[in-house]
């Protein structure tokens, strides 16, 4: 199974960013669920407990890059967008939504098999509403249970780039001259970042909305845009002035790791128009792939998890922290195929007279 090359233009730092997060939130899940996250606790209280508090604000890092990735897809070079609107929700929704059904899938089969052990982590029951509505990515929207870790935040995702998408078909829209069009997405973006970091994300009734989330996921975005401008420093400083005005008005810890999210990403991004070398030569290949296959890994730890934990309390095992690092490692190995038989497929699917790529707005 060969591994992605690490071609000249390829962003190795987003990748290390995508590959710290996935790698922060399945050790969080190891450390939250299950007989042996228990056992380890006994063992390393403090390493797991952290581990349970924390890694879960590894999710921020995944919100910012995913807006930086959305708006330099969208408006590689700060243009206006092209393309039909419905055409490329629809290809999101086919890249997001299908591998994360077939991880649904995978993980009622394992709750299945591991039921009489691990009852609280399996479904009570499954109906057909619920298995639709995580297709559509709306079971939070639709007030149903998840069936499998993290589905808030694929959903999340969608509707995050579906925003930041209609963002763009307005500036499209606007009767403005063109220079003036061209800001247009960038300050909208600002505004909806604003609005959620100072509002939206204070409110806990609202975090299955893409409103609660912008503020990181637009941060993202606008470090797109700033890289490619001659004066990046002093509109990097505005952003930080908005985020921090957030902060100000009411402390969390996710919008800080937000905000050096942004600042990090926006230092890297700029020594990569630089040219300059980010990685040692010897990393590029191993952080290549380890962020190709990040959406994989997240996808695909809960079923392992599951499995693993069912053995560990079955058998009456020793040794939880071997086992949890060996849960870690078989989580990163079933990653490969998953990506390589169901994810990347997918991202070349186009379901061809499916894809309504003859509707224009």
């Amino acid at each position: 199974m060969s591994s992605p090359k690490a071609s000249p233009g390829r962003l190795l730092h987003v990748d290390a960013l995508k590959a710290f997060a996935a790698q922060a939130i399945v050790l969080h899940h190891l450390a939250a669920y299950g007989p042996l996250a228990d056992a380890a606790h006994e063992l390393l209280p403090g390493l797991i407990e952290a581990l349970y508090r924390h890694g879960r604000l590894a999710v921020q890092v995944f919100l910012v890059v995913g807006g930086f990735l959305s708006a330099r897809s969208l408006s590689p070079h700060g243009g206006l967008m092209q393309g039909s609107p419905l055409e490329l929700l629809w290809r999101r929704w086919l890249r997001l939504a299908l591998p994360f059904m077939v991880a649904v899938a995978l993980a009622l089969a394992c709750g299945a098999l591991v039921r009489p052990w691990l009852p609280d982590l399996v479904p009570e029951s499954v109906s057909l509403a619920q298995l639709l509505a995580h297709g559509l990515l709306l079971q939070g929207v639709l007030g149903h249970e998840a069936l499998t870790v993290g589905a808030w935040y694929v959903a999340a995702d969608f509707q995050l780039f579906a925003m930041l998408l209609a963002v763009m078909v307005l500036a499209r829209s606007l009767r403005l001259s063109r220079p003036l069009r061209q800001l247009a997405a960038p300050l909208l973006v600002l505004a909806l970042a604003a609005a959620s970091l100072w509002g939206f994300n204070r409110m806990a009734t609202l975090d299955d909305w893409a409103p609660y989330f912008f503020g990181a996921y637009g941060l993202g975005a606008l470090v797109h845009w700033i890289g490619l401008t001659q004066r990046p420093g002093r509109y990097l400083a505005l952003l930080s002035a908005v985020a921090l005005a957030a902060l100000a008005i009411e402390w969390r810890d996710r919008i800080a790791l937000a905000l050096l999210t942004a600042w990090l990403l926006a230092w890297l991004q700029g020594r990569h128009q630089r040219r300059a070398r980010l990685v040692p030569a010897g990393c590029e290949t191993v952080l290549a792939g380890a962020g190709t296959h990040s959406y994989a890994l997240f996808l695909i730890h809960y079923p392992i998890l599951l499995l693993v934990n069912a053995l560990f309390d079955a058998l009456q095992l020793q040794g939880a922290l071997i086992l949890m690092l060996v849960t870690w490692a078989l989580a990163n190995l079933a990653a490969l195929p998953f990506y390589r038989w169901i994810e990347q497929p997918v991202s070349r699917l186009r379901l061809g007279a499916w894809t309504p790529s003859t509707l224009r707005v």
